[in-house]
Formats: C-alpha cells, structure tokens, sequence
C-alpha cells in the first residue's frame, strides 16, 4: 500500500499516477479523514501530557498532605476526554485504512502510459517455425494423443478445469520438476513448498484483497482461500518480519498449483488451456533492497526467459503500460511464448517489481547494516515476482511448437531425461 504521508505531500501526483492507470479516484474522502485524524491526534498528545502533569501534582499533593479532590476530578474529567478521542480517532484510522487498501501502487516513470495498446514489446527470442502442414491446435493435439480428458474433467468438478492422462500427465510433472531443477541449481533459489490454502491476512498483504476477492475460492467456513499463485505465500513467509541486511537479498521458487476463478473472464478466449481454474506454475519471489530492485527485476526477467529458451519456444518479453499493470506492481514484463496452431502469441509469465508496497501491507522490513544518522532505524524491502513459468499455457505452446505431419510429438531435447529417456508423444489410447 501507499504511505499516507506520501499521498498527503504528493496528492497530485498520485492523482496523475492513478489517471495513467485508467482510474479516477477521488482522494478527497481520504485526506479529509487523515486531516481530522491528523487534528485528533494531536488534541490527544496535549491532553496526555495534561494528564502526566496531573499525575505528578497529585504524588506531590500526596506528598504534602493537600486536597487531592480537585486534581483528581480535572484528571478524570481529562481521562474521560482522551477515552473520547481515541474512540474517534481509531474510527478515522479504520476508514482511512479501508481506503488506503483499494488504491493500487504508482507505475513506475519508465513504463509506457496508456491502455493495454500501449504495451510495447521489448525483445523476441527465436524464430516461428515453418510448417509444411496445417498445424493443430493444443486442443485437438491433447484429444489426438489423449493427454488431457477435458470432458471428464469438467464432469468431475465443472468446466475450465483439466485432468491430465498418462503421458500428458507426465509432460506436466516434468515441465514443473525441470523448471525447479533450474531454478535452484542455476539461478540460486531456495525451494519452497508452501500451503495451498492462506488467510484473510495473506491475501491482503500481497495486493489480492480486498480488490479481487470475487475471483478467488474462498472456504466459507474458515475464512481461507485456495492460493492463486504461490506468491501468496511465500510472500508471506517474512510478513510482520524484521531481516537483517545481510539477509537480503532472499530468492525463493516454489512450484503450487494455483486457483483463480476468472469472474472477470466473460468474452475472452476459455477453450483448452487458455483459461482454466486451476493450473501450475512454478513462481519466482525475491526480497531485496530498494536501491537494487530494479536490476533484481531484469535478473528476475532472465531467469524466466532462460526456461523457454531451454524449451526453445519462441517468445516476446512485452513492457506492460499503465493500463494494464497489475494493482500491485510498479513495473511489469509479460512473457508471451507463440502458439503456431493457435497463431496467437500466450502469456506464459509476469514479472513484476512491487517496490515497498506489499512490504508496506504484510509489513516486511529489514535493518540497514551502515544507518546514516537521522534516518529510520528499519526500512520496507522491495519484493518482486515472477511466473517461472506458468503452466497450462506453456503446455499448450510446447504442444503446437512440437508437433509433427502425423499428429505425434517431439519431446524438447531439455525434459527427455525427466520423461525416461522418450523422444516422442504418439498416439496411444488408453
């Protein structure tokens, strides 16, 4: 979240901030109640020290022997006053919390303004392969090889869910398995495995609450979500934390499957694996200084690019616009691996630089080891995340990258040894 103090110096430049993202939100209602919160706290400071000044006359009053009745009914005349004032005050802070959380962080100065049109594609890797048949489509590819059953799947739970078969299954398991291989062995992450379902506090600290409750699965009973990503999680790891410097910065990958409901998804593309309810993904998060988090944030970028181009997808890394960011994130880059049967290119990865906002929310901060005099003792840490990367779209990429004239496929030479030593998908009913 946003420091009060910043909106309050910077009132219209978050404005602005907030018009870059589409947004016209009114921060009138906010400063007001911060302003009279603001008055409250300082009427309470004078009738605390009024009261500390009482207490003292009265232990002299005892001391003396001298009527106390008179500064005892002014300090709980004063007492009465302050129970008062706090009342209203924590009232003013409630409010000004539950607005402080639905405004989302200010896009970083170097990323394109404007709706998603303006997103600007930053580099492409690999060439788009030249087919001398008509490419399938994952979809009719996973029926062909009878990988995926999305039928019984959607007869098990409902539609958009997958119930990978057999082989399918096991191109999946080795997809996560090579990516968290990689990531721990290569590019110096800790493996995490985190729970699958986190409360109320952990949805808020990471940006997903209170904006987007209605496109989580929430347990009614407990008050707990099923993740929508591990970021949730393992984000929350240091939530009401203090680390050292010395710690940071702290990388760690964690493969989860991930829940979204994808209420918002209403005219977009929900065929095979374009849209589904439950998915895998190996996510990427790091906890690091502020003066270094943009650079953590291209690193970030590589170590997600270095996956697909092991896969050898072809792929563009796109530099998102204000109007299309996430609620949370200052700056973010969109992996979008290219599907031949489809012909559409397939956002397989975002990673996003939150700077101090969810620090801010689940409160993560660390203790400079060289503190300048007259600074804060503690500092928030910049958080990022990254998809490393994100199944079921790169499945569906790798899919109708593979694919060969009979319908077979070829296995990426980088998950033959997680595949038993097969080279070839081919049709095998079970």
């Amino acid at each position: 979240m946003l420091d009060i103090k910043f909106i309050r110096e910077n009132a219209d430049k978050v404005t602005a901030a907030l018009k870059d993202r589409g947004l016209n939100f009114d921060l009138a209602e906010l400063l007001k109640n911060d302003a009279r919160r603001r008055e409250l706290t300082a009427r309470l400071d004078e009738l605390r020290a009024k009261k500390n000044a009482a207490n003292q006359r009265i232990t002299q009053a005892l001391k003396e022997k001298k009527d106390l009745m008179p500064e005892i009914a002014a300090m709980k005349e004063t007492a009465a006053q302050i129970d008062s004032l706090e009342k209203d005050a924590g009232e003013f802070e409630e409010k000004i919390a539950k607005i402080i959380l639905t405004i989302p962080n200010i896009p970083h100065e170097s990323i394109p303004r404007g709706a998603p049109s303006a997103n600007k594609v930053v580099r492409t890797w690999g060439s788009q392969r030249a087919f001398d048949f008509k490419p399938l489509s994952h979809i009719e590819l996973c029926a062909h090889l009878d990988l995926i059953d999305f039928a019984r799947a959607s007869k098990i739970t409902g539609s958009n869910f997958i119930l990978f078969k057999g082989q399918g299954a096991r191109l999946e398991r080795a997809l996560y398995n090579f990516m968290l291989d990689l990531h721990t062995k290569e590019h110096g992450y800790t493996e995490i495995f985190p729970p699958f379902l986190v409360n109320r506090a952990s949805m808020i600290g990471t940006g997903q609450l209170p904006k987007l409750e209605e496109d989580m699965y929430r347990l009614k009973d407990d008050d707990l979500f099923l993740i929508p990503t591990a970021e949730v999680p393992v984000t929350n790891i240091f939530r009401d934390d203090i680390l050292d410097e010395g710690q940071l910065p702290v990388y760690y990958t964690a493969y989860t499957a991930c829940f979204r409901r994808e209420a918002g998804s209403y005219g977009k593309e929900t065929r095979g694996l374009m849209r589904v309810h439950q998915f895998d993904k190996v996510e990427l998060v790091k906890f690091v200084r502020p003066d270094t988090s943009y650079d953590e944030l291209e690193k970030l970028v590589a170590n997600a690019e270095r996956v697909l181009q092991l896969l050898r997808l072809p792929y563009r890394v796109v530099m998102l616009a204000t109007g299309d960011i996430s609620f949370s994130a200052a700056k973010c880059y969109d992996l979008e691996a290219y599907a031949p049967g489809m012909d559409k290119w397939l956002e397989v990865s975002s990673c996003s630089n939150f700077e101090s906002f969810q620090a801010r929310r689940a409160n993560i901060k660390y203790k400079p080891a060289n503190r300048q005099t007259g600074k804060p003792a503690t500092e928030y840490v910049h958080t990022l995340n990254g998809s490393g990367v994100a199944l079921a779209r790169t499945y569906a990429a790798i899919l109708e990258n593979y694919q060969r004239p009979d319908g077979s496929m070829e296995i990426p030479e980088v998950l033959v040894p997680y595949m038993g030593g097969s080279t070839l998908l081919a049709t095998r009913k079970s």
